[in-house]
């Protein structure tokens, strides 16, 4: 089996897009994370007793040299040297209805439809496309450099900080629009983790690191 996953881990050394994405989970009573990098043709899992950067690092220590990373916000993700970052748009959109139903604001909707669009606009996308000027890509771009510099109330503080992240990794937003093989989301690496959970729901927990 060590070959095997040794080929696996050089196959997400040299994809052209990885997604990566990570879960809690316990082995003999101690918690640890599961972490995972996922390609169309295979899935790499790691059990870690670290959540941060260090567990990426030791398996991949010249990073992604190849590969777009599709994640959520975690911050060690954005830490890693890649070719970019692709931030996920559904975790996005579950914060936008979150801030909707919290305070009703306009913004939050104007957003919520912004990504709804890109996410349709890129499925009419060839892959011809993507190094054209594209005016409506364009559009979206300008649109969302509005939404990021619009003045949010304080008294909206979960708004405030969504949009203080996003302006933060802002150029990790729109990558989808500009590579044809890379998604919107990574929702396939929290489907390439789920068996994990699975196993916990049942069993409870790994008991060691070896099994």
């Amino acid at each position: 089996s060590i070959p095997a996953y040794e080929l696996i881990r050089k196959r997400v050394e040299t994809a052209d897009v990885n997604g990566g994405d990570e879960t809690g989970m316990r082995i003999n009573g101690q918690k640890v994370w599961f972490w995972t990098l996922q390609g169309k043709l295979f899935t790499f899992i790691i059990a870690s007793l670290n959540r941060g950067g260090e567990t990426i690092y030791q398996h991949f220590p010249n990073g992604f040299a190849f590969s777009v990373l599709v994640h959520d916000c975690w911050r060690c993700y954005f830490k890693v040297a890649a070719v970019a970052h692709q931030i996920c748009l559904a975790h996005l959109l579950r914060e936008f209805k979150h801030v909707s139903e919290c305070y009703k604001l306009k913004w939050a909707t104007d957003f919520k439809q912004l990504l709804v669009e890109t996410i349709a606009f890129k499925k009419t996308l060839l892959p011809t496309d993507y190094h054209k000027t594209l005016i409506q890509r364009t559009e979206f771009e300008e649109r969302l450099t509005k939404l990021l510099e619009e003045t949010i109330d304080k008294k909206h503080p979960i708004a405030v900080s969504l949009q203080n992240r996003l302006l933060k990794y802002r150029q990790h937003l729109f990558t989808f629009l500009y590579y044809h093989q890379v998604p919107p989301d990574n929702n396939a690496s929290e489907q390439a983790i789920r068996n994990v959970k699975v196993k916990q729901k049942i069993s409870g927990q790994f008991k060691s690191f070896q099994g």
